[in-house]
């Protein structure tokens, strides 16, 4: 999806961009994608704050094209939340959200810094919708694993260093089966908190999916009544040239 950069008729307010991985301290994703997409607080001043978090500063989003969705259809994605901050007065977020035009959001996935505990899902954050499943869940983070083209000058610092909270999870597999039909936009989000300083990200690519190879659940289909009279006709011509070989023999 992200292999040409980020799509034209995503919108991205803040940093947002595509690296190559592996990249530092994010390993390959494992989609096989060449690039990924990702949004990162550094380098951005917008102050926007979708989910009304208090003490959040600046941030980044990402907000894709808009798809038509069918109920049952399956989309699936990779995630790696990475930060160099920490302690409990610095805990940066993710999230992503599946936006209905019908007016139903649905939280796929949060990430949030944590010195103590799992980074996914993000305390404090939206709860993960049901029906999402997350592959490995939860996650703590790899501590001090902060290498990311995308933090800039925050790339391998760690707020009060390793141990504190800082690192990165590891690439995770979300996938939720659409609840609907509907036309669905999809939120990709990262935010600072408490400073603007010691930067984070989030990155993602497509399993499948919106971006990806749009699934739906398998139909079984029953043979019509003349094929099925063919195909027994078939058996019996076969099974009866067979009777007349071993008599002939």
């Amino acid at each position: 999806m992200f292999n040409g950069g980020i799509p034209a008729d995503y919108t991205c307010t803040g940093t947002c961009g595509t690296a190559t991985t592996p990249d530092g301290s994010i390993a390959a994703v494992p989609s096989g994608s060449s690039q990924v997409g990702y949004v990162t607080t550094a380098g951005s001043s917008n102050t926007t704050n979708p989910l009304g978090i208090g003490g959040s500063t600046n941030g980044s989003q990402l907000l894709s094209g808009p798809f038509t969705g069918t109920s049952g259809q399956t989309l699936s994605f990779f995630f790696d939340y990475i930060t160099s901050d920490g302690t409990s007065s610095f805990t940066d977020y993710a999230y992503v959200q599946l936006i209905g035009m019908s007016g139903v959001t649905t939280t796929l996935f949060t990430a949030r810094t944590n010195p103590e505990g799992s980074t996914v899902p993000g305390f404090g954050l939206p709860g993960i919708a049901p029906g999402v499943v997350i592959t490995p869940f939860p996650v703590d983070i790899t501590p001090g694993a902060t290498m990311f083209s995308g933090l800039a000058s925050s790339s391998g610092d760690c707020f009060h260093g390793p141990g504190q909270g800082c690192g990165n999870t590891g690439w995770i597999q979300a996938s939720y089966n659409l609840a609907a039909n509907d036309t669905y936009q999809i939120m990709f989000g990262v935010n600072n908190m408490g400073d603007d300083a010691y930067d984070s990200a989030l990155l993602f690519d497509f399993g499948e999916g919106a971006g990806g190879v749009p699934t739906v659940p398998p139909t079984t289909t029953t043979p019509e009544p003349a094929s099925i009279v063919l195909l027994g006709t078939g058996l019996l011509g076969v099974f009866g040239a067979a009777r007349r070989k071993r008599r002939a023999s």
